[in-house]
């Protein structure tokens, strides 16, 4: 059997407002996030951790003097936010990098949450080893000798 446009009789029209909120929805999480990280981006923009006394130091470099894979993360925040990508790198390039990453998977969140799909980020045991093995490798040459141009 046809359907029938509600119309062709005088009928009202579907509610459009409803998908609209239903939109709205489904976005609140994914903007409540960038929200987040916006805020956070800007605070380190505005406030320089290259400063000592704005931040606390890092607990690992304070008591052992082993740099972790975040030291320098906020220097390479504040950087970045100025534009300055070199030393966004040099501080903590695995950062300096992450953040286009995750740029990438907010949008693509975004996009599938309009749509009314969910995001799945499957990882298997080799991704996640790979990226234990990076962190892990990214920490040991950052500590070694020939490893200082990873030094925040």
């Amino acid at each position: 059997m046809p359907r029938v446009n509600p119309e062709s009789f005088g009928g009202t029209p579907p509610r459009t407002d409803v998908r609209a909120g239903a939109v709205l929805r489904r976005t609140a999480v994914p903007a409540g996030v960038l929200a987040a990280v916006v805020a956070a981006f800007a605070y380190v923009g505005a406030v320089d951790p290259n400063e000592p006394g704005h931040y606390p130091a890092c607990p690992l470099l304070r008591f052992t003097g082993v740099y972790c894979p975040g030291c320098g993360g906020l220097r390479s925040a504040h950087a970045f936010v100025h534009g300055d990508l070199l030393t966004a790198l040099q501080d903590n390039a695995l950062a300096a990098v992450g953040y286009p990453l995750f740029a990438l998977v907010w949008i693509l969140w975004t996009v599938r949450a309009v749509r009314g799909r969910p995001l799945r980020i499957d990882l298997g045991p080799v991704h996640l080893w790979s990226l234990g093995a990076l962190l892990l490798i990214f920490t040991v040459v950052r500590n070694l000798p020939f490893g200082g141009w990873l030094h925040p």
